[in-house]
């Protein structure tokens, strides 16, 4: 099944549990946080006490996407503090499968996130231990970006290595997702569909969680 996972770097942290609440009763499928540390990417977030705190807040599944240096010093606390999904980028990762298999050791599924710019060819050998693989549709960094449009042809270019393979793994997407053009990606092949702006910047929060996840659903 597809799944709206509703990001919080779109939220008003200032009732961050109220806008929580709100896209969980419009029937959002999964939390998701964005983590920066202001050298990997141009901008600085939250770690796992807000996660924790996110945890405590809902029941809903957390989506961790790490995008920070040495993420392998920081994967056990954010396993702590209530991550069901933890992905780490390709880009600054060496010893990548490694890092999978250790992620999946915690009980925590396991995702490779890719830039734009990033081929899904250079996925080639990390696919068979990846649990999913997260495709950046903007440059990391900052929500309420443009949709990139070549996304698409990469989304489908995974979709058919996965098939092709039987790999036993689930495409995410995100940056510049709403409404206008979450059909159009879901039918390239995406499960997974990462909403900042468009619902929590939306006139009604609970009409746009419930408005995609009816396109997705089809």
């Amino acid at each position: 099944m597809k799944k709206i996972c509703p990001s919080i770097l779109s939220a008003d942290f200032g009732k961050l549990a109220e806008e929580i609440k709100s896209v969980e009763s419009a029937g959002a499928d999964i939390i998701h946080c964005d983590i920066m540390d202001g050298h990997f990417v141009p901008n600085l977030t939250f770690g796992p006490d807000i996660v924790s705190k996110v945890n405590e807040i809902t029941n809903l599944p957390l989506d961790v996407h790490l995008m920070i240096n040495s993420p392998e010093k920081f994967i056990e606390s954010f396993q702590k503090a209530g991550a069901d999904y933890i992905s780490v980028h390709l880009e600054n990762n060496y010893h990548l499968n490694r890092l999978l298999n250790r992620i999946k050791d915690l009980k925590v599924k396991a995702g490779v996130a890719i830039n734009p710019s990033t081929p899904v060819k250079a996925l080639e050998y990390v696919l068979e231990y990846a649990d999913f693989v997260l495709v950046m549709s903007v440059n990391p960094g900052f929500g309420g970006q443009k949709f990139v449009s070549n996304s698409l042809k990469k989304v489908r270019e995974l979709k058919e290595i996965i098939l092709k393979n039987n790999y036993n793994c689930l495409i995410e997407i995100d940056g510049g997702i709403g409404p206008a053009n979450i059909k159009e990606v879901s039918d390239a092949g995406v499960d997974m569909f990462v909403c900042g702006a468009s619902v929590f910047k939306s006139e009604d929060v609970k009409k746009s969680v419930a408005g995609m996840k009816k396109i997705i659903q089809g």
